[in-house]
């Protein structure tokens, strides 16, 4: 292991959210993460997706404010929801609310391509400044309301939303291909349960919760 102080927290920060999971693990369904995932979060440097006065606190298992009201999510959220997700290296990904592309760049570096939605400007174009300084080259990001998703590309094999809706949002769903799986908070503000979403080759949409959770909303925030 490297003595790098920085490679050090982010070992740290592996750790805590395998022994998160096990915690959890009658919840969730499984004691461990996928180690795939977990390896990428060892790879990817959160430092570097956080506002630069943030970086020493960037491998707590915490959110971070990253501006706009908006927040870059607690690591065991993201390695449990890209889990779920279950991406291979020939799937098409589309997530919804980008930020700052912590967990757009963790997606990248498990899937074929990403697609990624992002309301705010500002974040958005400072997204793509770090999608660029770690090459990331099979990431296509876009500036706007990603509640209606990005049609021109679907159908996607995996959708990740990074805010909140009461329902499953009908025009994400319609983009799911068959076969495909979506990871999406949903439920009222103070209600809300992070929910796999599946549908069949045939079609048939089915869906369980797996764990409170509390996002910002959808129609508010992208």
């Amino acid at each position: 292991m490297s003595d790098n102080p920085l490679s050090l927290l982010q070992q740290q920060m592996v750790d805590i959210i395998a022994a998160h999971a096990h915690l959890v693990s009658e919840q969730i369904g499984k004691e461990q993460l996928d180690e795939r995932v977990l390896a990428v979060m060892r790879r990817v440097p959160r430092h570097g997706f956080v506002p630069v006065e943030l970086a020493p606190y960037a491998y707590a298992d915490q959110p971070l404010p990253i501006g706009f009201d908006k927040t870059i999510s607690q690591p065991f959220i993201v390695a449990l929801m890209t889990d779920l997700l279950e991406v291979e290296p020939h799937h098409r990904v589309l997530e919804i609310g980008t930020g700052l592309g912590y967990h757009t760049a963790i997606l990248a570096e498990l899937a074929n391509q990403v697609f990624t939605v992002e309301l705010v400007e500002e974040l958005g174009e400072k997204a793509r400044q770090r999608f660029d300084s770690l090459r990331l080259l099979n990431i296509e990001a876009r500036i706007g309301n990603g509640e209606n998703g990005w049609p021109q590309y679907a159908p996607f094999d995996r959708i990740l939303v990074c805010a909140a809706s009461e329902l499953i949002p009908p025009m994400l769903l319609k983009q799911l291909a068959d076969g495909g799986k979506m990871v999406v908070p949903t439920g009222m503000p103070e209600a809300q349960s992070l929910t796999l979403v599946e549908k069949s080759e045939t079609g048939k949409i089915s869906s369980r919760e797996v764990l409170p959770v509390r996002f910002a909303l959808l129609e508010l925030a992208y």
